[in-house]
């Protein structure tokens, strides 16, 4: 999570204090000299914004730039969550007992920048608190990860990745075991691992806290359990197999760590997969890339120049940890990216017959009609995979912004691999049938409804401009919104569990939700348009799209 609390009466002196005795516990030779040279310097904006706050731990868990202070991913920040997330264990000890009757914990980490080194830091911790700890000893995806603490029923599952967000940032992403099942914690589990984190700060230096080299590596073994398991999810005889290797398929790892894992899977099943070479390894400076996410302007452009060298019919793209997929269809000369939504869909349908239930997000598009179609219940839940991964007796769930959980009784999260998996396969069949996934959209709309979404951000550098924002829209909120007369809600002023900070305007036609990311300073407007023709449903957006932006 971002950096929230302030504290802004801070001079020079006060600043410079706190970071002489950070400077002294530090472990990290690099944050060392970042911090030396803010001191020796007298840079009182540099260490202004590393000491005047700190990073909050969430249900997110961490996310942040890498550097120096405690409003920095580093050595010691890291160290102080993976205490008090062991301190929260024992305290809680009958709880979260796996079913061997021990603690236990499960750490995996992406290719980032320093991501092995906070991932090893976290295992000598947690193993030095009496958790039996299971390091992966190579980068993996977080789907794995997630996999493998729900195999082994840990009691806690932590993945040092920052996803999506630009080189400079990292993360500590947590799941817990016991009553949450293997999935993301929710409040006030987060609160309570919080506070025992600020009191570590405040009096246990990095040198002080305990550890152990008494963890046990894992690696290949466990990749392998995965792999098998995604394996179940399409057909494996060998006329399924054989008719596969007609569809052609560029991937990108966008310079992370889907690659390894994508690659035998889609083989296995018989699909001939081309990687982009140049995003094929994980590299922490994301070179070809702006942001290595597949939704930001650009990210995909070597991924269409390779596919159309290739002559492929579709592209998969996985975000750098691999927890996301994006899809791209050939269409004319070029390729055609689908949205969420459009992505959501099609899975959607193609799961919910087999499925007890289906979920998406209130930020997502309305699926009532097809879960009505196939007479499964269906649950709209707040934002985020941990509330959607808590669906009782959940066969599938997604988010717009390119989550898809398609297995969630092994993987209680989004997997970009196995939703690939299953994209290939339509596609694949779809083209036997001489159709596309575009197609099946488009037969889908004529079935179910036409619905156009999209989405409005504002990146900020001042967090304090989202509020500004928020506050101008819950004061004055718009009765209507271009022709359309709108009801509001605000979701902050709900009492019940589905209390969040959103706010949204709807009438029978329109949706917007607006809401500030938990994970990037940005705030985020989602358009949903409804009507009887795609071409309404595409003007209604386009109209909403002028008043966000507006």
């Amino acid at each position: 999570m971002q950096a929230t609390s302030r504290n802004c009466g801070q001079d020079l002196s006060q600043l410079v204090d706190q970071a002489q005795a950070w400077l002294d516990q530090d472990p990290d030779p690099v944050t060392k000299l970042e911090l030396q040279a803010l001191i020796d310097n007298h840079d009182e904006e540099g260490l202004a914004s590393r000491f005047s706050s700190r990073l909050d731990f969430g249900t997110a868990g961490l996310r942040g730039e890498l550097g120096a202070g405690p409003n920095r991913m580093n050595r010691l920040v890291v160290a102080q969550t993976a205490l008090g997330i062991a301190q929260f264990l024992n305290a809680n000890r009958e709880t979260y007992l796996d079913p061997s009757g021990e603690l236990s914990a499960v750490i995996g980490y992406d290719g980032r920048t320093n991501s092995d080194v906070f991932a090893l830091d976290s295992a000598e911790i947690l193993s030095a608190a009496g958790i039996k700890t299971f390091l992966f000893s190579e980068m993996v995806p977080t789907p794995v990860a997630a996999f493998t603490g729900r195999r082994l029923g840990a009691s806690l599952t932590v993945v040092v990745t920052a996803s999506h967000n630009p080189p400079r940032d990292n993360g500590y992403k947590v799941y817990l075991g016991g009553p949450t099942g293997g999935s993301q914690l929710v409040p006030p589990q987060d609160k309570e691992i919080a506070n025992l984190i600020t009191a570590i700060s405040t009096k246990t230096t990095f040198q002080e806290i305990p550890k152990s080299k008494d963890f046990a590596l894992i690696g290949q073994p466990e990749i392998n359990q995965y792999l098998n398991r995604a394996k179940t999810l399409v057909s494996l005889d060998e006329s399924a197999i054989a008719k596969r290797s007609a569809i052609r398929i560029t991937h990108t790892a966008l310079h992370g760590v889907g690659w390894k894992v994508v690659s035998p899977l889609l083989a296995a099943a018989g699909f001939k997969v081309l990687p982009v070479k140049l995003q094929a390894e994980p590299d922490p400076q994301f070179p070809t890339v702006a942001f290595p996410n597949p939704e930001e302007k650009g990210a995909m452009d070597l991924s269409f120049a390779e596919a159309a060298s290739n002559d492929s019919d579709i592209i998969l793209a996985n975000d750098p940890d691999a927890d996301r997929l994006a899809v791209a269809v050939r269409s004319g000369d070029g390729y055609q990216m689908l949205t969420g939504d459009q992505v959501g869909l099609l899975l959607a349908n193609q799961l919910a017959p087999s499925s007890k239930a289906i979920a998406n997000s209130i930020v997502s598009a309305d699926l009532s009609a097809l879960a009505q179609h196939y007479g499964v219940p269906y649950t709209q839940t707040l934002t985020g995979f941990k509330w959607i991964s808590k669906v009782p007796d959940l066969g599938y769930g997604y988010e717009e912004a390119l989550g898809y959980c398609v297995d969630p009784e092994y993987t209680p999260d989004k997997d970009g691999i196995t939703a690939a998996l299953i994209i290939a396969q339509m596609a694949s069949d779809l083209k036997a049938q001489g159709k596309t996934l575009v197609d099946q959209i488009q037969d889908l709309a004529q079935k179910f409804g036409h619905i156009a979404t999209g989405q409005v951000s504002l990146r900020v550098s001042d967090l304090s401009v989202i509020g500004k924002i928020t506050s101008g829209l819950r004061a004055n909120p718009p009765a209507s919104i271009g022709a359309e007369a709108v009801l509001f809600e605000d979701y902050l002023a709900r009492t019940d569990a589905m209390k969040t900070d959103a706010l949204i305007f709807s009438s029978k036609s329109i949706k917007i939700i607006v809401r500030p990311s938990g994970t990037e300073p940005k705030l985020k407007c989602y358009l949903q348009a409804s009507a009887t023709s795609k071409l309404d449903a595409t003007k209604l957006l386009e109209s909403l799209k002028t008043w966000a932006e507006a």
